[in-house]
């Protein structure tokens, strides 16, 4: 074979290894994106907020080491005032949703359900909607999946950045944070969660004394 009848096929066969390189790269950063979106990443970006991490993703602090929640409050999906300082004296279980979020819609049931099991224990759930543009869609997830305690209307986030750095990874929704009977946070995931693993946060620091 001529050279000049050679150099047609090094050429295409440059052609494919650059279109698999480059399909390559493409899947990778769709993978990343997928990942960042669904399970939101693991780390809450430094901050020394004294979290240890069991093999489950479920992060606690000592009681000695807790530091107190920061102020939240606001309009709820339904336009009424609330204030999670109100819940002191009890466990406060935090829930950052939104209704365009699909880890979120997995792990909604079992937040309903355990929610419904706490009633009446000194234990309140309260939600933290956010990066919906309007209430519509948030309500109407409320309404598919039976939650019923309130959610504060945060659609641009800011409520998550009064958390001290660390506490909270804003691309990490769905995330869940549990406040003892002093407001201070007790144990967080940035994951999603099913029922074993919320009562596996919650129920240790309910039966707390």
């Amino acid at each position: 074979m001529s050279a000049a009848s050679r150099a047609p096929q090094r050429s295409n066969r440059v052609l494919r290894v650059r279109r698999r390189a480059t399909l390559a790269a493409g899947t990778a950063a769709v993978a990343l994106l997928v990942s960042a979106c669904g399970s939101g990443g693991t780390s809450g970006g430094g901050g020394n907020t004294n979290f240890v991490t069991g093999t489950d993703g479920i992060s606690t602090v000592p009681e000695g080491k807790r530091v107190a929640a920061p102020e939240l409050s606001g309009k709820t999906l339904e336009g009424e005032q609330l204030d999670v300082a109100d819940h002191k004296g009890k466990v406060v279980v935090l829930n950052v949703w939104g209704s365009w979020c699909n880890p979120c819609r997995a792990e909604a049931k079992y937040f309903a359900k355990v929610s419904k099991d706490y009633a009446g224990r000194d234990v309140e759930f309260v939600g933290i909607n956010t990066r919906d543009g309007s209430t519509t869609a948030a309500l109407a997830f409320e309404k598919d999946f039976g939650i019923p305690y309130p959610s504060l209307y945060d659609p641009t986030g800011k409520l998550m950045l009064r958390f001290e750095k660390g506490t909270l990874n804003p691309q990490a929704v769905p995330s869940t944070l549990v406040l003892d009977r002093d407001g201070r946070i007790a144990a967080r995931s940035l994951t999603a969660l099913d029922e074993e693993r919320l009562l596996k946060m919650l129920e240790p620091v309910v039966a707390e004394k």
